[in-house]
């Protein structure tokens, strides 16, 4: 009983680490919520499963069925979002099975959250940016795409994921990852085809429909 709860205050005083190191880097609260009632209820769950006198196999599907009714619908999250969900899941299993010795659960925990805390820092990548990138005219050649974005936008863009290419409306839209330190050399147009007149575009239309910055 008293093992069950200083494991739980464990648990506890971990999501409330990783959560606040969420708000403090990422300024979203509404996902606190879902992270601290996940992490709590994968504890009592795992705790509850342990105490069944339940054997190994059927304490592994009855966390294998808790673990695949949950669902990240709700809203688009980022892919750091979803790795906070896996730490705070993470988190309540530790705790709740009940590793024995002690130590070795907070071991496990601080390695959790020391990954965390540096796999998510600003400083990791910092420069690193992502775009989705809306051109007015169909380019289907990813290099040609990538040579006139970096005209366009005076970055030098490191890849180019072509997402849907229009050539009906003559429009390409893009998924591109680019460096924002890094600032390309005025030069010649490689395709001036794609500035002519009969392709009326002028400097800088290509838009930035959806910024997601990495930080």
């Amino acid at each position: 009983m008293y093992l069950t709860l200083a494991f739980a205050a464990l648990d506890l005083a971990a999501i409330l680490a990783l959560c606040a190191m969420y708000v403090r880097r990422h300024r979203r609260r509404d996902l606190v919520v879902s992270y601290l009632v996940i992490n709590v209820g994968v504890f009592a769950v795992t705790v509850a499963l342990a105490n069944a006198d339940a054997t190994s196999a059927g304490m592994g599907m009855g966390l294998f069925g808790v673990l695949s009714i949950i669902r990240l619908r709700s809203t688009e999250l980022d892919q750091r979002e979803v790795a906070y969900f896996f730490a705070a899941l993470a988190l309540g299993l530790l705790a709740g099975i009940g590793l024995e010795p002690v130590g070795l659960a907070i071991a496990l925990m601080a390695v959790l959250l020391i990954a965390m805390l540096a796999v998510d820092s600003p400083q990791v990548m910092a420069n690193l940016r992502s775009q989705t990138v809306t051109v007015d005219r169909a380019i289907s050649d990813e290099n040609i795409l990538r040579t006139y974005l970096q005209d366009q936008l005076g970055y030098v863009i490191e890849t180019v994921n072509i997402l849907e290419l229009d050539l009906i409306n003559d429009k390409t839209v893009a998924d591109i990852r680019f460096n924002a330190d890094k600032a390309t050399v005025p030069h010649t147009p490689n395709h001036p085809e794609l500035y002519s007149d009969q392709h009326p575009l002028t400097p800088n239309t290509a838009t930035l429909t959806s910024p997601a910055q990495h930080r």
